[in-house]
């Protein structure tokens, strides 16, 4: 735009502002009143912003702002409204038009103020060091410290002009000269200074967005490598890189050479191709050299068909770029003062202020950054975990995934800006990444605290079945036409990471509990209701439970209410017009006879003796009459109450804990949906980098090779694609792919020998189900085998066969059949409603429930090897009815033959004259120990063991005692009503228990009645095992019944002082120097019980009578257990 074209209004404004002279500015006398006008006249600019245009034509901002601000600083009235105008002015064009224009004329005016902008930041570079401190920082100057940030996040926001900057790497841009500018001017040192002060909070999203700007074109692993020397590792990579572009040019070069033909292009003749049919019947005729035969396709000369705009593939976002040496310094010592002194406090601020919604919208977009680009340059700069401990955490796991599902669900709900929301899911999915590699990371650290950190994280987020299937999600819903090839590559290798931190974590772990989706069933329809039992006993029942049902229902207010009496009265008969007006009569005589006796007075709801004929019509009055009711709730509060409800309803059904399979898991990515992305990106094989090509491969073949389904790939693209690899001239350096590449076609060519069809096959994308029948056979019914199967089902059908499918088998005439064929041929024939209805039983789960027969059995065969080296071993061998080993150690450990699993392990027997073994035993000096401390008969309910007890009793732990006790019979009972075996925890809730459940000795009491500690880190309380009959329950819970001398104990412990009573306060002194004493005591009674491991109950009923004898001294104390 010209200048001469300016309005004469806005021309006469910017000549009042003043006039440069060589290097001095010299300001007209309302100058202010001048710049205040340049406010209004943009606040009321039209559509195409051309008050702005017009301004960036003059260069008011070059030419007078900059002046005034740098030589009349003085002026603060003045300098305020230059920095506004500047903030003005410099607004991203994105804000002043809301979006990137489609119409030609507005996408004109769009890309001259983006010119402007240009222009601005072209001189900023210059005078930004001159002005910035100019200002006297002041307790009022918020305001302008403010709009200070927002000109320089305006004027970095900038973006480059690629026509004008077309500088290679390592050379300084337009925007590494304005980052320079900020460092040599101290603004860096503002901005970390901002980032860290307690009393500079309030600009913490200011200055996470001023440093998202700052290093918008850079990387974390070149900021790292910036002024080192070069690794081995990258010296190697590319020397292969360099390598494999010399092997290409070369091959090239060959085929250049074989394309030259000997004789003159006039003389080269004519040819048909046999077997290559051109538009008729005839052979396609040739007439070029033969070096070019093999590239002939019928589509040259075609003209190439216009992809639609929908159609399109996403355009990757522009390449980063190496900025100069000494701006990259710079910058990677931003990054380590920034790390050390203030990244945790300012995540956590802007985190806060994220989640209590204090700031603008998509401002997360600069967290997630933030969190990605830090703890990235942090793990290549030898990583502490201390430095990013804000952001390593399960709620940083929440966070980002629920911006993941949030921008995925807006992705496809609003279409105009799905690449907006597709770009910032990206940014989710990158700190997502990292999160991840962090973790792996810390997982390696030589500080064990730090890994026990990252196995608390790595339970959790494996735990989850949000966390687990994000990545199942992502890739089944990747759209190539939102999204863009980076964002493919990146969830490639997040699910790679993921997968292989998630195998290495199962490994060490025989069980791990996650959460599963459980879909509850709907019902079909409700059966017809059987007659009622009219036997005595089920009419009480019955009266019971609608006594009950009446009972709540006929209440005509709730003490409990704030609401006054009188308007409940009202309440309530607005209750009864609403039960006739419904058409429930008996309801509403229920209420009004109920409200009559809590308000007798005034005979409102009818007298004492009221007649019932005065009784119906008083019911008639109430409907007839006009009773004032209250206003009705709002429907977007009752309807979003009543989704509140139904969601935790769901939520309560839907999730559940089942044990987790590594190899189960896999198999949910063995679909047509998940292996298309994963080639999609393999066509950029060339342009990928080695791991991503790796993570592809490792993903293939995990499905190919760990779940046996090679022909998920037996697709003529990917045929295509393999032999586009095998072909390339500088395969070498793709070893592994080829390697793949060549065992999937083995595959394939030997089902083909086979399989006739196979080569139909590759036609189609093939699901689970076709992968099957085309590797087992296709399932192909004659009629003829159509009536004999129909035959033979309803004539074994109702044999009582524990498996009808196993015994059809060898009476079909086609023995080529499978089991799987056969029931699908069975559902299709409508004689089976569903395959489940014939699901194989699996081994050993035939034989559940134990009898009595069999558990004295299993006892005697414990009792006659467990002194023997395999005592689970000589019982397999002898038991009557076999089970799995899994069966009998869970049987063993609920009736308390065992207390430890490892107490079944096969013992090791070895030479008892080596040195360092018990010449006694003929066992090392360990096993002997434990062996002299395990009791003969410790998992009997003995009378050693009531003797015991009494120590308990005695010694102040009657309490938690009596507790578990509770706890056994409740269970006992629960077990009994509902028929529902599941372990079930032992939950403190006073400090004494929580004390007891602390306690070595109530621990291995707790072990000696069957309760199991907890498994892992995922649980945390001690808990009832599921194979515990109620009828063990009881006697264990009687077993800890208190005896008469126990109680005797345990009143005269409850005859003790209370806490701060002059008599506890007396003999506190005293009760160190006793309480040790009775320590000493007990212990010397352990070792007298650990020599005499098989002493009879009588025996130890002595040494405990022994014990209290020898305890009596002490027990004056009222500090010392059992005392009075």
């Amino acid at each position: 735009m010209d200048l001469y074209v300016m309005n004469c209004e806005l021309l006469a404004t910017c000549s009042a502002l003043g006039y440069l002279e060589e290097d001095t500015y010299h300001r007209e006398p309302d100058c202010l009143e001048s710049v205040k006008d340049l406010i209004r006249y943009l606040r009321h600019e039209d559509d195409t912003r051309d008050t702005r245009q017009q301004l960036g034509a003059g260069q008011i901002l070059q030419n007078d702002l900059l002046p005034i601000i740098t030589q009349h600083s003085q002026d603060k009235a003045l300098f305020d409204a230059c920095i506004r105008l500047m903030v003005n002015l410099t607004q991203p064009a994105l804000l002043c038009f809301g979006k990137v224009p489609d119409d030609p004329t507005v996408r004109h005016h769009f890309l001259e103020v983006v010119s402007y902008l240009q222009a601005y930041k072209e001189v900023g570079k210059s005078v930004k060091n001159k002005f910035l401190f100019t200002m006297t920082r002041q307790e009022e100057d918020n305001l302008l410290i403010e709009r200070i940030l927002l000109l320089v996040r305006n004027v970095l926001h900038v973006p480059a002009d690629p026509y004008e900057e077309k500088n290679v790497d390592d050379d300084a841009s337009v925007h590494d000269k304005l980052l320079w500018a900020i460092h040599m001017s101290g603004l860096d040192d503002l901005i970390k200074f901002l980032a860290s002060a307690q009393s500079e909070q309030q600009w913490s999203m200011h200055v996470l967005e001023v440093i998202s700007l700052m290093f918008r074109d850079q990387t974390p692993e070149l900021l790292v490598s910036a002024g080192q020397a070069r690794s081995a590792q990258e010296k190697q990579r590319d020397a292969q890189e360099l390598e494999a572009l010399r092997q290409k040019e070369q091959a090239e070069k060959r085929s250049r050479t074989l394309q030259r033909g000997t004789r003159h292009s006039r003389f080269g003749g004519s040819y048909v191709v046999q077997g290559l049919k051109s538009i008729g019947e005839k052979d396609v005729i040739y007439h070029r050299g033969l070096h070019n035969v093999s590239n002939y396709t019928h589509d040259e000369g075609k003209a190439v068909r216009r992809v639609p705009k929908r159609k399109l593939h996403a355009r990757d976002s522009e390449g980063k770029r190496r900025s100069a040496l000494n701006v990259r310094l710079f910058l990677r010592e931003f990054c380590v003062d920034f790390l050390e002194n203030c990244y945790n406090r300012l995540m956590y601020l802007v985190k806060e202020g994220l989640i209590r919604e204090q700031a603008q919208q998509h401002d997360e977009t600069y967290y997630l950054w933030a969190l990605s680009f830090f703890m990235a340059f942090n793990r290549g700069n030898g990583f502490r975990a201390d430095l990013v401990s804000e952001t390593m955490s399960i709620r940083a796991f929440h966070f980002i995934e629920r911006n993941i599902t949030n921008y995925y669900e807006m992705m496809l709900t609003d279409r105009k800006e799905a690449t907006s929301w597709s770009r910032r899911m990206h940014l989710a999915l990158k700190a997502y990444q990292e999160l991840l590699l962090t973790v792996n990371e810390m997982d390696r650290s030589r500080d064990e605290n730090i890994r026990q950190s990252a196995n608390v994280i790595k339970s959790n987020i494996f735990y989850l079945m949000e966390y687990r299937e994000i990545f199942l999600t992502l890739l089944r819903k990747f759209d190539e036409t939102k999204q863009p090839r980076t964002f493919l590559r990146d969830l490639v290798e997040s699910t790679h990471l993921f997968l292989r931190m998630l195998e290495r974590f199962c490994k060490g772990r025989n069980n791990l509990v996650v959460q599963k989706r459980v879909k509850r069933k709907k019902s079909k329809g409700r059966k017809n209701p059987t007659a009622a039992e009219t036997t005595p006993e089920a009419l009480e029942e019955t009266w019971g439970a609608l006594s009950e049902a009446l009972t709540e229902g006929a209440v005509p207010f709730d003490a409990a209410s704030e609401t006054p009496l009188e308007e409940q009265r009202t309440e309530a008969m607005v209750r009864v017009q609403d039960a006739l007006l419904n058409r429930r009569g008996p309801e509403a005589l229920g209420l009004l006879r109920a409200a009559r006796e809590v308000w007798p007075e005034g005979d409102v709801f009818g007298s004492a003796d009221v007649e019932p004929e005065e009784e119906l019509q008083l019911l008639k009055q109430i409907l007839i009459a006009n009773l004032p009711r209250p206003p009705p709730p709002e429907p977007g509060m009752e309807e979003e109450d009543g989704e509140l409800e139904e969601e935790e309803e769901l939520e309560s059904v839907r999730v559940s804990e089942t044990e987790f399979n590594f190899l189960d898991f896999i198999k949910r990515f063995a679909s047509p949906n998940i292996v298309r992305p994963y080639l999609l990106l393999l066509r950029s094989y060339s342009q990928n980098s080695p791991h991503t090509n790796h993570c592809i491969t490792r993903m293939l073949h995990r499905l190919a090779v760990d779940l046996k389904m090679d022909a998920l790939l037996f697709q003529l693209s990917v045929f295509c694609l393999f032999n586009k690899i095998l072909g390339d001239p500088v395969a070498t350096a793709y070893k592994e792919l080829v390697t793949f590449a060549k065992f999937v076609l083995n595959r394939f060519f030997a089902l083909a020998a086979i399989n006739n069809k196979a080569f139909v096959e590759l036609l189609f994308w093939k699901s689970v189900g076709a992968v099957r029948e085309m590797t087992e056979g296709y399932i192909i019914f004659c009629s003829h085998e159509e009536d004999e199967l129909r035959t033979l089902y309803v004539e074994h059908r109702d044999s009582e066969v524990p498996d009808i499918v196993e015994t059809l088998l060898p009476l079909l005439s086609n023995t080529t059949l499978t089991r799987r064929q056969v029931v699908a041929q069975l559902v299709a024939m409508g004689l089976v409603d569903s395959v489940k209805d014939l699901k194989k039983q699996r081994k050993g789960t035939r034989i559940v429930l134990w009898t009595e027969e069999q558990e004295e059995e299993l006892q005697m065969l414990f009792e006659e090897f467990r002194d023997s080296d395999d005592v689970l071993g000589n019982i397999l061998k002898k038991v009557t009815a076999k089970r799995s080993r899994a069966r009998l150690v869970d049987k063993l450990l609920s009736m308390g033959l065992v207390s430890d699993r490892r107490e079944l392990h096969k013992k090791r027997r070895r030479n008892p004259n080596a040195p360092g073994k018990s010449a006694a035993m003929g066992m090392p000096i360990k096993e002997h120990l434990i062996w002299a401390r395990r009791p003969h008969n410790s998992w009997c309910w003995s009378t050693v063991d009531k003797w015991s007890l009494k120590l308990y009793f005695v010694t102040g732990m009657s309490g938690p005692l009596l507790w578990l006790q509770n706890c056994l019979n409740r269970t006992a009972d629960d077990r009994e009503e509902e028929g529902l075996f599941q372990p079930v925890p032992i939950v403190p809730l006073t400090e004494e228990n929580e004390d007891a459940m602390e306690k070595k000795s109530f621990q291995r009491l707790l072990r000696k009645i069957g309760v199991r500690a907890p498994a892992d880190e995922q649980e945390s309380f001690w808990r009832i095992p599921a194979q515990m009959r109620p009828s063990q329950l009881r006697g264990a819970a009687e077993v800890l019944s208190p005896s008469q001398d126990a109680l005797a104990a345990g009143a005269e412990e409850s005859e003790q002082p209370t806490p701060g009573s002059p008599i506890l306060e007396q003999q506190q002194g005293e009760a160190d120097s006793h309480e040790q004493r009775a320590q000493a005591l007990r212990a010397l009674l352990l070792a007298r019980k650990m020599k005499q491991p098989s002493a009879s109950a009588e025996h130890t009923g002595q040494q405990i009578r022994h014990w209290l004898s020898e305890m009596a001294p002490y027990s004056q104390n009222p500090m010392c257990p059992g005392s009075k």
